[in-house]
């Protein structure tokens, strides 16, 4: 056990955080993860309300650890899902965009952890001042959506600018960086595509066989798929995505929507209008803003369906030297056991 702020604030044996990664972190993974005496987050994005209920009655049924789970700021029924999480006893709540003060307090008020994850100074001490509880800076080696600046720049400039716990995110995947993490200050580390490829994630054989077939170089950042940058794996979607011109691409993207918004029972009207509010101030192509509302389904093709053809595969850095698919409870006690040996050497070099 190795206590910190972060195990204090959220009841964890161990200062590890599993990312709400969508179509991976499900009831199984996040409950593995407890069990092991990390934060597991469930990820709600691609789930119903009715879902959400039933995936976090699963987890509280497979463990009696504390969990959290991963909010989109931005969804229209964001507030429908805060009740369900209140009503439900979740113990934290994560989100990739920056919660309303409003949002931040009525969790509060129920006794809910607050962890939004942020990619800028500024934005830390922006949720630091609403109230958050503590925040999970993700810098550039991070999978998914991410930023420019490497996590060994960005988490000593926000663990010096807030006075809440920090999780450090982008880069984690062993003990060394568990021990590097705290030495620059931050309480604990999140770990995305680690968790990915255990035994205890559902996503397909298949799949985890790319990812641990990957080298750093197969790891890149196109904003080819919505116009953000997007860290992934380099596919046949990225490369088709990233030579075709403009009316090809639109092809493209309307034949994906299509199918789309059957699976999804969206009108055309409401398809845009997601992918729109997806912007966040950048100029789309019609191609992108439809995919970007498609987002959701490319991952799930590959994450669920199994078809890295079709597929995003959204991956940090840190695939490139991972090599294995351990349990989640061998993983957190391998990552817990490494740093504890770390820091005895560091100790006994003075």
């Amino acid at each position: 056990m190795r206590e910190t702020a972060l195990t204090r604030l959220v009841g964890v044996r161990h200062p590890i955080v599993q990312t709400g990664m969508g179509w991976v972190a499900g009831p199984r993974l996040v409950s593995a993860t407890a069990n092991a005496g990390a934060l597991g987050v469930l990820a709600s994005a691609t789930m119903t309300t009715d879902r959400l209920r039933e995936a976090i009655r699963e987890v509280k049924s497979r463990t009696d650890a504390p969990f959290g789970v991963n909010l989109r700021a931005d969804a229209s029924d964001a507030g429908d899902r805060v009740r369900i999480m209140i009503e439900e006893g979740v113990r934290v709540a994560s989100f990739a965009l920056a919660p309303s003060p409003e949002l931040i307090a009525e969790l509060k008020a129920a006794g809910v952890v607050v962890i939004p994850s942020i990619g800028a100074r500024r934005h830390a001490e922006k949720v630091a001042a609403w109230g958050a509880d503590a925040v999970i800076v993700q810098g550039g080696e991070g999978g998914g959506h991410t930023g420019e600046v490497a996590t060994t720049v960005l988490l000593p400039q926000v663990v010096d600018a807030v006075d809440i716990p920090v999780v450090a995110a982008g880069g984690f995947f062993d003990g060394r960086g568990l021990v590097a993490a705290l030495a620059y200050g931050a309480a604990g580390v999140a770990m995305g595509t680690r968790f990915l490829l255990t035994s205890d994630s559902t996503v397909p054989d298949a799949v985890k066989a790319r990812y641990l077939a990957a080298t750093v170089k197969d790891v890149t950042v196109t904003t080819a798929v919505d116009g953000l940058p997007h860290r992934m794996l380099r596919t046949e979607l990225v490369d088709s995505l990233e030579n075709s011109g403009r009316t090809r691409a639109l092809s493209h993207a309307v034949r994906r929507a299509a199918g789309f918004r059957k699976l999804s029972g969206l009108t055309w009207r409401q398809l845009v209008r997601d992918g729109l509010a997806m912007k966040h101030g950048k100029e789309l192509s019609w191609s992108q803003v439809l995919l970007a509302a498609n987002t959701p389904m490319l991952l799930k093709s590959a994450m669920v369906d199994g078809r890295t053809d079709l597929g995003v595969m959204a991956s940090g850095q840190v695939a490139g030297v991972i090599g294995d698919l351990p349990s989640c409870a061998e993983l957190v006690d391998r990552i817990i056991k490494e740093a504890d040996e770390v820091t005895e050497r560091l100790t006994a070099a003075r």
